[in-house]
């Protein structure tokens, strides 16, 4: 696709070398009905040079806060952008991901952007009443809020757990007897989960595609229902690898499997707060289109799909650009 073909919308994707990013600027590109100009922290890396090798118009805006007159600039001229905040642990009374968010809002209201998609997620605090602490969730949230009373077209994905979890944060262990897979969730309840590398593309081209058709809407993004029991099982079967499920639920089994984890009682109360929503509450809120994103991607990878196609075996991997991909799990 020729990015000098001005008659094609211009869409920019601010996070461009995280997993969300780089999913949505391939799908734009690979449609051939859309320009993308990729924003990343630097030119040099590995995502960001594949996507200029795509077409992508890459330039440098990091997601940190104070760069506010630097995103405008960079998303002037773009008719829509995807938003994403990278999050952040949370320390009180510190909002740093709630302020990067509204940064990040008014920079493309500033820049004349016409519609915005924001990767966000539920209320936590709201859902629970308090009573569970899930930051990265709420933060989301009140970004979503903060953006509906701004004078721009917005529409939202709510992407499920990843898949790519177990993969770079919480890696299986290998023993005599096999693999430990230590997932944060107990055994038997499905949970949604999707792809972001591949989910999160389709998805969103879909509402730039039907910008009045889903203008306001929430939009959750899922590969499948499965359980943790169901993901070993399937990992077992694809793999021919021995392994079994230990519960990393509670806050003493997480660290028990996942000792590093200690280090950062912020994290861990997260973590804990996260999975206990989840499971307690439902990942997504009553009412939520949980049907949506297979619908409009109906080859959206299942967990066995994606063992295939990844040819994963258990073992750690790492997506390449650490300092905008998610920094803690989702």
């Amino acid at each position: 696709m020729s990015q000098a073909d001005t008659s094609k919308p211009l869409i920019a994707v601010v996070g461009a070398s995280s997993k969300q990013g780089r999913s949505v600027a391939e799908s734009l590109l690979d449609s051939g009905r859309y320009r993308v100009r990729a924003l990343t922290r630097r030119l040099d890396s590995q995502p960001a040079q594949a996507l200029a090798k795509k077409g992508a118009e890459v330039v440098v805006a990091p997601l940190e806060l104070g760069g506010q007159a630097e995103l405008t600039e960079a998303l002037k001229g773009s008719a829509g952008a995807f938003l994403m905040t990278p999050p952040i642990v949370k320390v009180p009374p510190a909002e740093p991901e709630l302020n990067l968010g509204k940064e990040l809002a008014d920079a493309a209201v500033a820049a004349g952007v016409e519609h915005v998609v924001f990767s966000g997620l539920e209320n936590v605090e709201a859902i629970t009443r308090g009573t569970k602490w899930a930051p990265h969730f709420t933060d989301k949230a009140k970004i979503e809020d903060y953006i509906r009373g701004l004078p721009v077209r917005s529409s939202f994905v709510y992407l499920a757990f990843y898949y790519t979890n177990f993969l770079e944060y919480y890696v299986p262990q290998g023993g005599e007897d096999g693999i430990t897979f230590a997932i944060y969730l107990p055994p038997d309840i499905p949970m949604p989960f999707c792809d972001p590398l591949t989910a999160a593309g389709p998805a969103v081209r879909e509402i730039f595609d039907h910008p009045a058709r889903y203008t306001g809407e929430v939009l959750p993004v899922i590969g499948e229902f499965i359980s943790a029991q169901q993901m070993v099982d399937t990992f077992v079967r694809v793999t021919g690898k021995r392994a079994r499920y230990a519960s990393a639920y509670s806050r003493e089994d997480l660290l028990r499997h996942f000792p590093s984890f200690a280090g950062n009682e912020h994290l861990v109360r997260e973590l804990v707060g996260m999975v206990e929503y989840a499971v307690e509450y439902g990942y997504y809120a009553p009412g939520r289109d949980l049907t949506w994103s297979r619908k409009v991607d109906p080859n959206a990878l299942t967990w066995e799909q994606f063992l295939k196609r990844s040819k994963w075996q258990g073992d750690l991997l790492s997506y390449g650009a650490v300092a905008e991909a998610e920094l803690a799990p989702t």
